[in-house]
Formats: structure tokens, C-alpha cells, sequence
């Protein structure tokens, strides 16, 4: 992918010199290597304290923002090249406030970049503000680094991306999630929910047998049906579609613990100052998700 007049593909990651931004940094770097695109290493308002330039280094006091900032931008360049010395790397300090620099520079990456926390943050506020508002007005893909399990630490992989399917109306989500599984050469798991319709005997709600039954096939169709264009374009993906009754958001969670990624949509109404609605669902994985989410502008 590419961006205007044939500009490199770009990576956005925003850093604060938070541990959460530092996770973020990592996986963006590799995201980034993974797409050949440019590493775009950004750090908006409020600028770094110049009394900490993060990345456990501390910096002089009376050391001016400006400067303490310009650090912390350098501190995390050479850290993704230190890892990945091929990786080209630009980065931007911008006056603006920082999530108005990522959503901004969204509109034209091929994916955007933040943690769940920054500095200063509240300790039971899982996603910051920061995070919060790049994810309802970001224009494309955004991942959101939280916390990644014991095999993602050790340098593991599951070799599998995780789509939670609603219907066909996820479709920008779906190609997306077929895209990164032929970019990494995972496999694909589509998980679709849905809630059992009971009919009442009494005042006791009972699920007949071949009620249960015609529901079942009936959302393995639609979870089919939404899927079908994309395994069509991608007949290299292995994908499995799973239907399973009950809350979405359990479910996802739970999946994720044996997933490299997730990848959600999230609705945005057209014209809503708002910015995109995260549902329950979506927040629930967002901040309970055992690796990376990536959220799906839809219209």
C-alpha cells in the first residue's frame, strides 16, 4: 500500500517514553518491517518532562522541552535501529496535541500505532486519553498495544490472527484481517457470536433441540457468506470460521490468548463529531485482549 504520488507505505507509532509506548515502539518496528514501510516514530503535546526523556534515562532539569522531546524522539529511533538496523525511520515533534498528530497522520498510514497507557495516567485506566481519542477519530487501521502473553514475550509466535466478525457489514474488517494473515503467513480464525432465542413453555424459557440446532447453521451461513469474497481473494489464507453462542466479548478475549492479533470494526456514524462508537464489546477487548488489537474504521 501506498500513499500519495506513490509515497512509501508508512507506519505511524506514537511514544511518550512510557513502558506502554515502548511496547507499542517495538511492535510498530516490526509491523513496519513486516509492510517494507517507513517507520514514522511521532511524539506530540504534552512534550516529554525534561526532567525524564523516558526509555530509563533521565535528562538534565533545566533542560528545555523542545530539547528533552528531540531526546526522546532520538533515544526511540535508535532503539528500533538497534533491533532492526535496516528499518528506515522518520520522526516528527510536533506542537500539536498528540492525538490530534496521530489521527491526522492516520488518514494516510497504513497503520497507526499507540499503547494502552502513557505517562501520568490514571493506574486503573487501561486505555488513556490519549489512545481514546486516536481510536475514535483515527481515518485508518489502528493498533493498540497492550499487554502481550508470556510467548510474544519470549519472541513467539501463535501464527494467527484473530477477526471477530459481526456480519457482512465488517467486510473492511475482514479484508484487513485476510491481508495481515497472507502478510505474516498465519492463519485466520473468524469468530462470530450470537445469543440463543429461547421460546418460553410456561414461565420457563426453553431452547428446543432443533431450534438450537437451525440457529446454529443458520450463523454458521452468515459468518460463511461474510468471509466467502475474502477467501476467494485470498486462497492462500487457512481460515477457519467459528460460531459460538454467547457474549462476543468473553469469547474474544479468551481467543486472543492464542493470537498474534486481533482485528475489530468499529463503526463511525457520518458526521458524528464523535468520531468512531466503541461498543462494549470492542472496549472490552481493547483493554482485556491478551495481544495487539486493531481497530477497523466502518462506515
Amino acid at each position: 500500500m501506498t500513499g500519495p504520488r506513490d509515497e512509501p507505505a508508512q507506519v505511524v507509532v506514537g511514544v511518550d517514553g512510557s513502558d506502554s509506548a515502548t511496547r507499542a515502539l517495538d511492535r510498530a518496528a516490526e509491523e513496519a518491517s513486516l509492510r517494507s514501510a517507513v517507520l514514522r516514530i511521532v511524539h506530540g503535546l504534552p512534550w516529554v518532562d525534561p526532567a525524564t526523556v523516558g526509555f530509563g534515562l533521565r535528562a538534565d532539569r533545566d533542560r528545555p522541552p523542545a530539547e528533552a522531546a528531540r531526546s526522546l524522539l532520538q533515544l526511540a529511533a535508535l532503539r528500533v535501529t538497534d533491533r532492526l538496523p535496516d528499518e528506515p525511520i522518520e520522526q516528527e515533534l510536533s506542537a500539536e496535541p498528540a492525538a490530534t498528530t496521530l489521527a491526522r497522520l492516520s488518514r494516510t498510514a497504513s497503520l497507526s500505532v499507540v499503547g494502552t497507557r502513557g505517562l501520568g495516567g490514571f493506574a486503573g485506566l487501561l486505555l488513556g486519553s490519549v489512545g481514546l481519542r486516536v481510536a475514535a477519530h483515527a481515518a485508518g487501521p489502528l493498533m493498540v498495544v497492550g499487554r502481550e502473553d508470556a510467548a510474544a514475550r519470549r519472541g513467539l509466535r501463535h501464527d494467527k490472527v484473530l477477526l471477530g466478525l459481526k456480519d457482512d457489514s465488517d467486510a473492511g474488517a475482514a479484508r484487513f484481517a485476510f491481508e495481515e494473515a497472507e502478510r505474516r503467513g498465519a492463519r485466520l480464525k473468524v469468530l462470530h457470536t450470537w445469543t440463543r432465542q429461547l421460546m418460553r413453555i410456561g414461565q420457563w424459557p426453553v431452547p428446543p433441540r432443533q431450534d438450537v440446532r437451525a440457529q446454529v447453521r443458520q450463523h454458521e451461513e452468515l459468518a460463511r457468506f461474510a468471509t466467502a469474497k475474502q477467501a476467494e481473494h485470498f486462497p492462500d489464507v487457512a481460515v477457519r470460521v467459528h460460531t459460538v453462542p454467547g457474549p462476543a466479548a468473553a469469547a474474544l478475549v479468551e481467543a486472543s490468548r492464542a493470537a498474534d492479533v486481533v482485528v475489530v470494526g468499529a463503526r463511525r456514524r457520518e458526521g458524528d463529531p464523535l468520531g468512531m462508537r466503541m461498543g462494549p464489546v470492542t472496549h472490552a477487548v481493547l483493554h482485556h485482549a491478551y495481544c495487539p488489537v486493531v481497530l477497523i474504521p466502518l462506515g
